[in-house]
């Protein structure tokens, strides 16, 4: 039997699977693998929890809950041996989506099952990481780090109360519409791999995947996860306001030939804005700028689903089957 945890946070998403997550660990069970489930009880406690997976020899952690909970499994198994397995069971579920994955909803929450059989047939790959460093400490991140708007966002909004969070996507768009009107105009510094960028930059994503804004905006189109350099979008504007055309020209994808939208790409960051604003990393609060960012490559294993487009890695995959 090959060891492996199932860490899952029973606060995640609007509904409870916590019935469902049982039934995933019998699953991989079946086929093979010595399964503990691990619920968190705090912020952070992901983390630990994925350390002490691969202290015992773990070979395997299925993470389970949203973006955020998958970031904080990551920062305890890169650089190891341990293949970290994404689940969806938060709100948005960015990184599922991006993976193809079924999502479980309140009519039909058995769709996990679906999500657990793709990545039992999935393969696993090596996968980049950023890593973002403040005068307080660093972390690992897996999808995005985003200073200006969408960190103030986070900020405000994160933790959400019980009534959002029952209302998934929507209630996090309403308490966002509410915290808008305070968001400040901000001017950024941008320094990639030694090349300054100085403007009123509403908004700078700096991104490992394609998609961006919990799935809704495709903003890498050609992002490949291990190709060793994050894709960065710097979103020209005066306020709030200005910003919101130019995301919803993004989301039809149109982005790339819009006026005041920058892209480069780069390896090596350093971001300070004015005023001193929060920034975010897979959709959580990260603490203040100024701060740097690393890619590091291929530095976590992963389980890609059945499901994750062909194309979305340079490097090919093994079968999970194949893992001893």
């Amino acid at each position: 039997m090959r060891k492996a945890s199932l860490i899952y946070n029973p606060r995640a998403g609007p509904i409870n699977l916590v019935t469902p997550t049982t039934q995933v660990a019998e699953l991989f069970r079946r086929h093979g693998w010595e399964m503990v489930l691990r619920p968190t009880q705090y912020a952070g406690h992901a983390m630990q929890l994925a350390r002490e997976a691969v202290e015992r020899g773990d070979k395997l952690v299925v993470a389970a809950g949203g973006d955020g909970t998958l970031g904080e499994a990551a920062n305890g198994l890169v650089g190891s041996d341990t293949i970290m397995a994404p689940l969806p069971v938060g709100t948005a579920n960015s990184f599922a989506r991006e993976l193809h994955m079924p999502l479980p909803t309140l009519w039909d929450r058995h769709r996990l099952m679906a999500a657990a059989e793709a990545l039992l047939h999935g393969r696993v790959q090596r996968m980049d990481v950023g890593h973002t460093q403040t005068s307080q400490g660093g972390r690992y991140w897996l999808l995005w780090t985003g200073a200006g708007a969408d960190g103030y966002l986070v900020d405000k909004v994160e933790p959400r109360p019980p009534w959002s969070k029952k209302l998934g996507r929507f209630g996090y768009l309403v308490q966002g519409f509410m915290v808008a009107p305070t968001i400040p105009t901000i001017y950024t510094t941008l320094t990639v791999d030694g090349r300054v960028y100085q403007d009123n930059y509403q908004l700078v994503v700096i991104a490992n995947c394609r998609l961006y804004a919990g799935g809704e905006i495709c903003l890498s189109p050609l992002a490949k996860l291990d190709d060793g350099r994050f894709e960065i979008w710097m979103f020209q504007a005066g306020s709030i306001w200005s910003l919101m055309p130019k995301l919803m020209l993004a989301r039809m994808e149109l982005h790339h030939k819009i006026e005041g939208i920058s892209f480069t790409t780069g390896r090596s960051l350093q971001i300070s804005t004015e005023p001193v604003t929060p920034f975010q990393t897979d959709g959580e609060a990260a603490g203040l700028a100024p701060f740097s960012c690393e890619l590091y490559p291929r530095a976590l294993r992963i389980l890609i689903p059945e499901t994750a487009p062909a194309d979305l890695f340079v490097e090919g995959g093994r079968p999970l089957s194949t893992v001893e």
